[in-house]
């Protein structure tokens, strides 16, 4: 059986609603395309959250990842679509984003983008 790519994020209940803490993925192997040359892009994602009702179903998130391979996107959009997303699935008590992204041209970016509820 084959998996696609999907834009879509499934989630679960939190197990533990009533305690604060972080659930951090680390997607190393992200990958879309430049918009205006159309090569690859490459970057490293660290997602951490801190759940309240709902949580991201981690083969979900990978698919989701995985969705923007052959998408043109610039670092500061595609990283903050992610958190968009995101908040828009599970509503955390709070999330951080950084997308670092590979050199090019001599230049290493790094976007943060970071939400918080309260």
């Amino acid at each position: 059986m084959f998996t696609t790519p999907a834009k879509i994020l499934d989630t679960f209940p939190n197990p533990h609603p009533h305690r604060d803490y972080v659930i951090a993925f680390d997607a190393p192997e992200f990958t879309c395309l430049c918009p205006l040359t159309g090569q690859p892009d490459f970057a490293h994602f660290v997602i951490d959250y801190t759940p309240d009702d709902l949580c991201v179903e981690l083969k979900s998130l990978k698919l989701y990842l995985w969705s923007y391979r052959d998408e043109g996107a610039f670092h500061e959009d595609v990283t903050n679509r992610i958190l968009d997303d995101i908040v828009t699935a599970i509503n955390p008590r709070w999330v951080k984003i950084v997308g670092d992204w590979n050199v090019r041209g001599g230049i290493r970016t790094i976007v943060t983008v970071e939400h918080d509820k309260s």
